[in-house]
């Protein structure tokens, strides 16, 4: 990306050669490409932020040793996003189709205490108008009842339970109700506690079954949730190098553009090639490694890297003194801004 900065190609100061036409010819090209760049930079992003992302959860959560070894275990053909989605409805409804079995038996015990000799009581919802009762709805928060239990059970349209611990938890609500609100010596406060007792001892020889199938649906989860990472992770190791691939094809392109600027340019003066030689020794060390790395580039003989270098200016084929030329200007202007963002001046001249 650093390669693509529009003052590289200034098409207003470029000493073309040829006609008007050609000037803009070349900058409709690079034009094109600054939107394609900024395209690639909006996908690169995503793909930074979706890697952050991770990280970021990972460092939260602890590189644990059995997390490790799962994903270990993962050599595989990672599925599709898609296909992750398609596979986690499917297991949705298996886990649905297993708790409304599972509920289903817990019916059994359900007719087991409906049909206790004492339950009739909490059959139905209490006659509050009828007996009296005006203080009820200050003393009970959630009134319930066997018969509003089993519409709940029994229930097509989406309201209905979807989880058995929901239907214990009003069964016990319909006693704990009772117990709370009729004091403990009379008979239905009794009765109440004494189902209970009798539906709790049921309840614990039947939790196992629901503890196994919880046990069963957190594993099912959390290898769903491992799978889809996956498969966003390999989404996205796909996408990045997609765009490293368009990204270099992209540089090739105006690599092109570059030298066919160049090619168009003048010849350069004696006097623009004596305040280029002048500007080379104002740049900073780093940008001067730049502009050595620019000559050699079309001088395969030519030691950058050397301790001492001896460039002869002259010697140097047009291509490569515009090309350091454009790229002398951005780096003194560069300079220049950030000396005088420090309270600076900026004495250098473009050459």
């Amino acid at each position: 990306m650093e390669a693509i900065s529009p003052s590289i190609v200034d098409f207003g100061n470029l000493p073309i050669r040829n006609s008007d036409a050609d000037a803009e010819g070349l900058k409709h090209n690079v034009d094109e490409i600054f939107q394609k760049v900024d395209k690639l930079e909006q996908r690169v992003s995503e793909v930074e932020q979706f890697y952050l992302k991770n990280t970021s959860k990972k460092q939260q959560s602890g590189s644990s040793k059995g997390g490790s070894s799962t994903v270990k275990d993962k050599e595989r053909h990672i599925p599709s996003i898609r296909k992750q989605h398609q596979d986690a409805s499917k297991r949705e409804a298996a886990a649905a189709k297993r708790m409304q079995e599972l509920m289903r038996q817990f019916g059994t015990i359900l007719r087991q205490i409906t049909q206790h000799k004492w339950a009739w009581p909490f059959m139905q919802p209490v006659d509050v108008k009828g007996l009296g009762l005006h203080d009820y709805y200050e003393v009970i928060d959630k009134p319930m009842d066997f018969s509003t239990i089993k519409n709940q059970m029994e229930a097509k349209d989406g309201t209905g339970y979807k989880n058995v611990r929901e239907i214990f938890a009003d069964v016990r609500l319909v006693f704990k109700n009772a117990m709370k609100y009729n004091d403990e010596r009379s008979d239905v406060h009794v009765m109440a506690k004494t189902l209970l007792g009798k539906f709790e001892e049921k309840w614990l020889q039947f939790l196992p079954k629901v503890t196994e199938e919880e046990k069963r649906r957190e594993e099912e989860e959390a290898e769903a949730q491992l799978d889809m990472q996956l498969a966003q992770e390999a989404s996205h190791a796909k996408m990045a190098r997609d765009l490293c691939n368009e990204l270099y094809e992209v540089d090739m392109h105006l690599e092109e553009l570059r030298e066919m600027v160049v090619q168009k340019c003048r010849k350069m003066s004696t006097e623009e090639k004596r305040k280029l030689g002048a500007a080379l020794t104002r740049l900073s060390p780093e940008d001067l490694t730049k502009a050595l790395e620019i000559v050699a580039q079309n001088n395969p003989s030519f030691q950058a890297t050397a301790e001492e270098v001896d460039l002869d200016i002259d010697a140097q084929s047009e291509s490569t003194l515009w090309r350091l030329k454009f790229f002398v200007k951005d780096a003194l202007e560069v300079q220049g801004k950030s000396a005088a963002s420090a309270g600076g001046q900026n004495n250098n001249n473009n050459p």
